[in-house]
């Protein structure tokens, strides 16, 4: 049983505090990571027992104390919508029930509805007796690596209405969502062109496309990243040229790039790895004296500063992704190009959309790189709530680096390092570490979940096979790399829980018994 519907005399009985051992049953749940919710269509009854009950007790203002008392519940229960299929119920003798059972189906299969009703204990599963609720064992759930369902409960009222506007005004394409959604982009980020796109990897083909690289063109790169980053600079038929990573950060090493550039490179295209910026004033700097464009790849980094400039503000063009595990996450791929060029703005908005400057006029070879309305629905409710997101990840990542300092050292340890230039999104809390593959399976057997990012460098994999010696730090990276749980509802005592088994983990591999 992961989820729980109270069916409205329950919810009364909670309301009312005339069983605490409910409520604190209904508290204990919510911090072992289930829900409890009440089922909107029942809110009118929920209402209407309360005012009676507070009118047997000759309350004053029995409405008012009926609405605190069902709003008390809300923090510990959530609100679950009621859609149309609930109310295709009228064949049923309890058309209650039949939506209440609906609305359990669409929580989950193993979703139970809390009742005293007789007839409707009767009907069985997915009725249960509040009795029989309360005797489960109640086992917490697992430690999520990133958790979308908490932050969608926190913006669960906004997402349903913004996703039902799409539905209901039909233009999934290229909708009013799209157009609000690059204006609060472009304003956040501090640029004048925000272009929305299907993800991440199409900014970067995109990009790449409207300055013209192609066949016989080199852009110089990192082979420390997610594969779209030089698979891109690929698909268009240039060739990626490698430079090696700081092995502090991961990212680019402004002071590598000069020995890869020849006179066929064509940009320069760092990638701000696991939420931090890579050093833009010096790549620029680079750039500038070659008179070479920049692309950041800002597929973890959105939301970062360097020298008090946002990550996608500070080069030629920046991508992002919209990945739904990133700081600023879709509920699929969607993505968004930014840059303070009009003209570079105007050729790219014809290349997502087949090349096309005007209805069925081509002017250019384009791609389909289109957002769709309910991502950028979805995007601008996740927005409005992005800049104390970012500051829930870094006390997250103040924690855990206090937490862990002591163990700096221990296995190898390295912990996440940040230039005194930058204000990290904390996409990912990435450490380094010896035998990472061993320590990793046995924080999982401990269920402590944990990621690689990467697991390879870009040159020894099959679709490039290079044989490259000037890249040690990247190599010497994808060994030792491992992310750890970290998102803006990490509670702290999980936190403290991830860490403990860390550290027994480590000690472990000191003494050789792992």
């Amino acid at each position: 049983m992961s989820d729980v519907i109270l069916d409205a005399a329950v919810a009364v009985a909670v309301g009312r505090a005339q069983n605490p051992e409910i409520k604190d049953w209904l508290v204990r749940r919510r911090k072992a990571g289930h829900r409890n919710w009440l089922y909107v269509a029942q809110q009118s009854e929920m209402l209407q027992l309360l005012i009676l009950e507070s009118e047997r007790e000759i309350t004053s203002n029995p409405g008012a104390a009926a609405r605190d008392q069902l709003g008390s519940l809300q923090q510990s229960c959530l609100w679950l919508a009621a859609l149309a299929d609930d109310g295709d119920t009228l064949s049923d003798p309890d058309p209650v029930a039949a939506g209440l059972t609906r609305a359990a189906s669409r929580v989950g299969n193993d979703t139970r509805i809390v009742t005293d009703n007789p007839s409707r204990l009767e009907r069985g599963l997915p009725f249960i007796s509040l009795d029989s609720a309360i005797a489960e064992e109640l086992v917490a759930g697992p430690i999520p690596l990133v958790d979308l369902r908490a932050q969608q409960d926190r913006l669960r009222a906004g997402l349903e209405r913004s996703l039902h506007r799409v539905l209901h005004h039909g233009k999934f394409i290229q909708g009013p969502e799209i157009y609000a959604l690059e204006g609060e982009l472009a304003e956040y980020v501090g640029v004048e062109y925000c272009i929305g796109v299907a993800s991440g990897t199409d900014a970067l083909l995109i990009a790449l496309m409207a300055l013209e690289i192609g066949p016989g063109d080199e852009v110089v790169t990192t082979p420390f990243s997610f594969i779209a980053t030089a698979e891109m600079i690929a698909l268009v038929g240039a060739t990626a040229v490698f430079a090696d990573v700081d092995p502090r950060t991961g990212n680019l090493d402004a002071a590598r790039l000069e020995p890869a550039i020849t006179r066929r490179t064509r940009a320069i295209l760092p990638v701000s790895l696991y939420g931090q910026c890579a050093n833009m004033t010096e790549i620029n700097e680079v750039a500038q004296r070659h008179q070479l464009p920049v692309i950041e790849d800002a597929a973890q980094s959105f939301g970062a500063l360097h020298r008090g400039k946002k990550s996608c503000a500070l080069s030629t063009i920046g991508c992002t992704s919209f990945f739904p595990a990133k700081p600023l996450g879709a509920y699929g791929d969607a993505g968004a190009i930014f840059t303070s060029d009009a003209d570079l703005a105007r050729i790219m908005r014809e290349l997502l959309n087949h090349g096309q400057d005007g209805h069925y006029q081509h002017v250019r070879l384009g791609v389909n790189g289109r957002m769709d309305s309910m991502q950028a629905a979805v995007l601008r409710e996740k927005l409005s709530i992005l800049d104390d997101e970012l500051t829930q990840r870094q006390l997250l990542a103040d924690r855990y680096n206090e937490l862990l300092q002591e163990l700096a050292g221990c296995a190898g340890l390295n912990l996440p390092f940040v230039l005194a230039e930058n204000r990290s999104a904390w996409a990912q809390y990435t450490v380094q570490i010896n035998h990472r593959d061993r320590v990793r399976h046995c924080l999982l057997e401990a269920g402590i979940p944990s990621a690689v990012h990467y697991p390879m460098v870009l040159f020894h994999q099959p679709a490039f096979q290079q044989s490259i010696s000037n890249c040690p730090h990247s190599v010497r990276l994808a060994a030792k790399v491992m992310s750890l749980p970290i998102h803006p509802y990490l509670e702290a005592e999980t936190q403290h829980t991830v860490v403990e088994h860390l550290k027994r983990v480590l000690g472990q591999e000191i003494r050789g018994v792992v």
